[in-house]
């Protein structure tokens, strides 16, 4: 029985969303059992067999700063979720709040693995080939030393491995252009700690790669720092907003516009239910020392039913075992040379 505990009382939505969602997972995956994590008074009247309610006093709102919630919020339904992970009453967490929140109180109280200075956001993005690129890191730090970014892609690796059952997933350095020369200082230190790496058997780099890449499907993991990740992530959103508005505009005015949406409609559709941010929802922290899944704060019922599953799946398909493996495999290469990159690149050059 893999056991989750959700902060239902997190996200744009709240209960109104997680509540039918935990629902829809449990009578889904019958070997699955939830702790949801809220206000007595928003959790009352739920019932499952395989649902324990457990109380939280506080809530962790989508404007707290992060001072307020984790010094401050120490009862939030979000922290006492993920203290279920850190007791060994869950397996996993899942939470649709506070992005900022949820990585502090999780690297707080989970701690992070060996090797890892800080936890990445990853996730997925539709591509091309009717799959997914991983990237990482999606918006967890925003300045990340070249060191880090290894670290990144020896997690994002052990991530791939796990979903799309690939031994040696292929893994691009998110750049400017293709070539060695190409990219600012810490990029291109972390292009040769990469290389390292692969030399040593720890990763199948495939070199540098550009934005379009990602929805080519040239690799299977891109890594990134988690600015220009971030604002990658909100630009694919909006254009799947921005094919929503077309299939509900209305072009019944024009004969000719009213045509071309008609033959445009079915390809449009087919479009947007690929890259339909709901289908790929649920992010994982890596890093830390426990499962936990970050869902989209606007996520819909399907969409955080679909975050529930992603934790199920990395806690089935052992995560955080394969992790500490590949963190372990690669550990001469991660320790002893922290944040400063000319010394990382002049180590290995």
């Amino acid at each position: 029985m893999i056991t989750i505990a959700v902060d239902c009382m997190g996200g744009d939505h709240g209960v109104s969303v997680t509540l039918p969602a935990c629902r829809q997972f449990l009578d889904a995956r019958p070997d699955a059992a939830l702790v949801l994590v809220g206000l007595p008074e928003a959790l009352r009247g739920f019932s499952h067999p395989r649902a324990t309610l457990l109380a939280a006093s506080e809530v962790v709102t989508m404007d707290d700063p992060l001072e307020v919630a984790l010094r401050k919020k120490k009862d939030s339904s979000m922290r006492v979720a993920v203290q279920q992970v850190k007791e060994g009453a869950a397996q996993a967490a899942v939470s649709a709040g506070n992005t900022g929140a949820l990585m502090a109180i999780a690297r707080y109280v989970l701690k992070t693995l060996d090797g890892i200075e800080r936890p990445a956001l990853s996730g997925q993005i539709p591509n091309a080939l009717g799959g997914a690129t991983t990237v990482l890191d999606l918006g967890a730090n925003v300045d990340c030393s070249a060191l880090q970014l290894l670290q990144f892609a020896v997690m994002g690796s052990a991530l791939v491995s796990v979903t799309s059952n690939k031994t040696q997933p292929s893994v691009g350095l998110l750049n400017i252009g293709s070539e060695i020369i190409k990219g600012n200082e810490t990029i291109k230190a972390a292009g040769d700690l990469m290389r390292a790496a692969a030399n040593a058997g720890d990763l199948h780099f495939f070199g540098n790669v550009e934005g379009n890449d990602i929805f080519k499907g040239t690799v299977d993991l891109v890594v990134c720092d988690g600015f220009v990740g971030n604002v990658m992530l909100k630009s694919g959103e909006g254009l799947a907003s921005m094919i929503v508005g077309f299939l509900k505009a209305d072009f019944s005015k024009n004969i000719f516009t009213k045509l071309a949406a008609l033959v445009a409609y079915p390809v449009l559709s087919s479009l947007k239910r690929r890259i339909d941010p709901g289908r790929h929802n649920g992010a994982a922290l890596l890093g830390l020392r426990g499962v936990v899944i970050k869902s989209h704060g606007s996520a819909d019922t399907a969409a955080f039913a679909n975050a529930l599953l992603r934790a199920y799946d990395a806690v089935d398909n052992h995560l955080l075992e394969r992790l500490q493996t590949r963190l372990a495999h690669a550990a001469p290469l991660l320790a002893g040379v922290h944040t400063d990159t000319d010394k990382a690149a002049s180590s290995l050059s």
